[in-house]
């Protein structure tokens, strides 16, 4: 797939803010954290599409299993928006520079996917940017790992399923898509599945 459909579609999804079918709709969540008390805040994570030889992969990481928040889960570079960020798109590459980093002057951000509301309380907007091949170093105290997945895998049907969990006695579903031995689930595969069916429609 070409790096200019991707922008278009990418484009025209951040239009039409949706939530992955079966993980609730974005208002859904919201509401539920109002509910609870909880302030939902701002964050941007850098869906970051490197050009290879043998076509697009997506940089991801792994969390250190210390951390208050998804430990030793994979997840996309990101995190909070801070006061002094201009904009979530500054967001998404500070965050990405700090765990990884990652070279700014070598990414060309191409759009933004429909926010994503996680179970922590944050509103997340998707960042998707393109880069050639470039080296990474992680922070050790947030990032244990950082690795690539092709995304030819991410567009195959046959890698993805529905698995799922109790919690209070109630059955929750959520997307997961394994690859090798990384298991990619909660809201990163949310935001990867939204990621997939915006670039995969052909309308």
């Amino acid at each position: 797939m070409k790096i200019d459909d991707i922008r278009a579609r990418v484009q025209h999804a951040a239009r039409a803010p949706q939530t992955p079918s079966g993980d609730g709709t974005h208002e859904e969540r919201k509401l539920a954290h109002t509910a609870q008390g909880r302030v939902v805040k701002p964050a941007a994570v850098l869906v970051l599409l490197q050009v290879h030889s043998d076509g697009l992969h997506v940089v991801l990481t792994q969390r250190t299993a210390h951390l208050h928040d998804h430990a030793g889960q994979i997840s996309f570079p990101g995190g909070r928006k801070d006061d002094t960020d201009g904009s979530l798109i500054e967001t998404a590459l500070r965050e990405a520079n700090e765990e990884i980093c990652t070279d700014a002057s070598l990414i060309e951000v191409i759009g933004a996917l429909p926010t994503y509301v996680t179970i922590t309380a944050y509103e997340v907007t998707p960042i998707v940017a393109v880069s050639p091949p470039q080296s990474f170093r992680c922070d050790p105290f947030e990032v244990a790992d950082v690795f690539t997945v092709p995304l030819s895998h991410l567009l195959d049907d046959q890698q993805w399923r529905r698995d799922s969990f109790m919690r209070a006695g109630t059955r929750r579903e959520y997307w997961a898509v394994p690859y090798r031995e990384r298991y990619i689930w909660g809201a990163t595969a949310g935001m990867l599945r939204t990621f997939k069916d915006t670039i995969a429609n052909t309308k």
